[in-house]
């Protein structure tokens, strides 16, 4: 049986092999004659005459001015398009150049790079003048960890409520620094030792029952256990402070009436992502790939666009007028719509007159509900639409009157710009 495979395979390799081949041809000799018909058929063919040549090149002249000179947008380049890249400071077609503060203690604008370092030379300056105040805001400012602050800061009110309980008794007027509680929570905190010396306390070496050598103390002088009433201030004012934080500048402007409203050129500072947002960024991302297992209703997935709107920080929004001239200001994205509402109020000649602002699709935005912008879809950039509340316009007709052309105060149109 085996022989007879090894036959049948042999037999197959033979008949696949092709035509046989004598030892004494060579190579070029087995090819087989062509027929007449196939010599023909592959002879070359005549090169075109000069008329047909001609004709070609006039042909091909007429094509290449009927073909358009440049590739149209793809539905890729339309899509990029729509999405706003971030502008670079300093080109003249920001809506705003940049995001600036203004510094609380000193008026200076600074910019959003400046503005930590700023603060704290305010702060340090202050000393000079009114080293309570300064030590206190040093206290609340240059700490970052408020829950520490708000220990640190109960354990010095324990310690001055118990001075101004105990005036005649000598231990409360001495703190001593090696003491366990002064160090975990007070001694860790910046401005907390410039706040004990501004408000009278001394440093000084005294014994220690059943110990050999001398430890440090703070000991209340005693001009300042003769004021105790401005102990008990200084610890309010202590206990009520808030951090120094430079105010958002909301970069008033006003432009002509023109096409270009609802565009909006955007700096670098309203798309970068400081540490923290990056890292609510990625535990957003872990989230959502947690989410994708389970099936979401209607409230999850609108809760989730939320979501997405709170990962801008600013937003810039311009009013419409009935002129057609353009308010705009810089905000927090997680500011309440009543704020917009008071500063267009403070821009009005007639701050009196109730109005209203309206979204783009004409949905009224209401000066009482406790949205954010975020919130409403107004990040980060928006256009509204001012119109004067109807009632009071119906009340103007009826009186006979007409209500400004003018709306907005004459120092803001003083300053109107182009918008380009």
């Amino acid at each position: 049986m085996k022989k007879f495979f090894q036959e049948i395979k042999a037999d197959i390799k033979f008949k696949s092999a092709g035509p046989g081949q004598k030892l004494t041809e060579s190579v070029g000799e087995k090819a087989p004659k062509e027929k007449p018909k196939q010599q023909a058929l592959r002879q070359p063919r005549q090169g075109p005459t000069d008329e047909a040549q001609m004709a070609a090149a006039a042909a091909l002249a007429r094509l290449e001015q009927k073909q358009p000179k440049a590739r149209g947008p793809t539905s890729q380049d339309s899509i990029r398009n729509q999405v706003p890249e971030p502008k670079e400071e300093g080109s003249a077609h920001l809506a705003v150049p940049g995001v600036y503060f203004t510094c609380p203690l000193t008026g200076a604008i600074l910019r959003k790079d400046q503005r930590d370092a700023r603060i704290r030379e305010a702060i340090l300056s202050h000393f000079s003048t009114d080293p309570v105040a300064a030590s206190i805001m040093k206290i609340h400012t240059f700490n970052k960890d408020r829950d520490r602050v708000k220990l640190g800061v109960d354990t010095i009110a324990k310690y001055l409520d118990n001075i101004h309980l105990h005036p005649e008794e000598e231990k409360y007027r001495k703190i001593k620094l090696q003491n366990k509680v002064f160090q975990e929570r007070i001694n860790c905190l910046e401005g907390t030792h410039e706040f004990f010396e501004a408000i009278g306390f001394q440093k000084a070496l005294l014994p220690v029952p059943d110990q050999e050598g001398p430890e440090e103390f703070y000991v209340l002088s005693e001009e300042a256990l003769a004021q105790l009433q401005s102990l008990e201030r200084h610890k309010e004012q202590l206990l009520h402070a808030e951090p120094v934080r430079a105010t958002l500048a909301r970069q008033c402007r006003v432009f002509r009436p023109s096409p270009l409203a609802s565009q909006f050129d955007l700096p670098a500072d309203f798309f970068n992502l400081t540490a923290e947002e990056i890292k609510r960024e990625q535990r957003l991302r872990s989230e959502a790939v947690e989410r994708l297992s389970v099936l979401r209703t209607k409230a999850m997935r609108e809760r989730e666009e939320q979501r997405e709107m709170r990962k801008y920080t600013y937003t810039v929004l311009r009013v419409r007028f009935p002129d057609g001239c353009l308010l705009q200001g810089t905000f927090y994205a997680r500011e309440r719509v009543a704020a917009l509402y008071g500063f267009v109020r403070e821009a009005l000649q007639n701050d009196w007159l109730p109005f209203e602002l309206l979204a783009s699709g004409g949905q009224k935005l209401s000066e009482d509900e406790n949205l954010a912008f975020n919130e409403c879809g107004l990040v980060p950039s928006a256009l509204l639409t001012f119109s004067w509340d109807a009632a009071v316009l119906e009340d103007i007709k009826a009186a006979g009157a007409k209500p400004d052309t003018s709306i907005l105060k004459p120092e803001l149109l003083s300053a109107i710009e182009k918008l380009s």
